[in-house]
């Protein structure tokens, strides 16, 4: 098994790639906590985690409150004794729209989520990470970190700046045991398209004119690509991105 006994925490575990990598993870030997905004989804994925033989606990947290990422570790920490894996999977949309049609409004809901809530996890499990001399830290991004129309404006700003901090984090703590990687999916199969409602036109239009659809990728193919990366096998990866976009963003 590939992280038997180790402890991993993913965030957004309610469903799509979040739900692929809790179940995987745990069937590879993890002690699973997932972590979800709806308790609902938490407890259908814990559940069955727990009735295919995996071990695993549930918590209720908004990643973009303070008080509910540190619940969130230390309910981790409380459960299993320590923490060895992070995965900030959480992360919303923002419809494609462009700067100048952008609301403060929708500008800091997205940077909440898909920025300051990995800044808060990264930070509190750092803490921990440390004492321990060994930890991963996975940042699910986007290659709308990479590119400037695989988004709107809030959404590619959002996941160009988790990419900064996923190269920073691995720069700074690599030599006390640290590593901090990020992946960057293109299209996936999952419900961030909830939180996509009427699409800009001018922002989505400039995507489709520009690179075409993107192939789809299931939750399944990510997750894998996360339990490499959080495993020992990948132990030479660090403060780098690693796209799965079957291969859009190659033309």
């Amino acid at each position: 098994m590939m992280l038997k006994n180790k402890v991993a925490l993913i965030t957004g575990v309610g469903s799509g790639m979040g739900e692929a990598m809790a179940k995987l993870f745990a069937a590879e030997g993890a002690n699973v906590v997932g972590a979800d905004i709806n308790q609902e989804a938490i407890n259908r994925v814990i559940n069955n985690i727990r009735e295919t033989g995996g071990a695993a606990i549930g918590v209720k947290a908004d990643v973009s409150q303070p008080n509910d990422i540190e619940i969130m570790i230390k309910s981790a920490v409380k459960e299993y004794g320590r923490l060895d894996i992070l995965v900030n999977n959480a992360g919303i949309m923002d419809n494609f729209v462009p700067v100048a049609e952008l609301s403060e409004e929708l500008w800091d809901r997205i940077m909440n989520v898909n920025v300051k809530g990995p800044f808060l996890a990264c930070r509190e499990a750092l803490k921990i990470m440390l004492k321990q001399g060994r930890g991963v830290i996975i940042n699910n991004a986007s290659v709308g970190g990479l590119f400037g129309t695989r988004g709107g404006a809030a959404y590619v700003a959002s996941k160009h700046a988790l990419i900064g901090l996923t190269k920073n984090i691995g720069a700074i703590y690599h030599d006390q045991g640290i590593r901090c990687v990020a992946i960057a999916p293109g299209g996936v199969k999952t419900n961030i398209a909830l939180t996509l409602k009427n699409p800009n036109e001018l922002g989505a239009g400039k995507l489709a004119r520009g690179v075409g659809p993107a192939p789809m990728g299931e939750p399944e193919e990510i997750a894998s690509l996360a339990l490499f990366l959080a495993s020992d096998d990948a132990s030479f990866i660090n403060g780098t991105v690693i796209v799965a976009d079957g291969g859009w963003t190659a033309y």
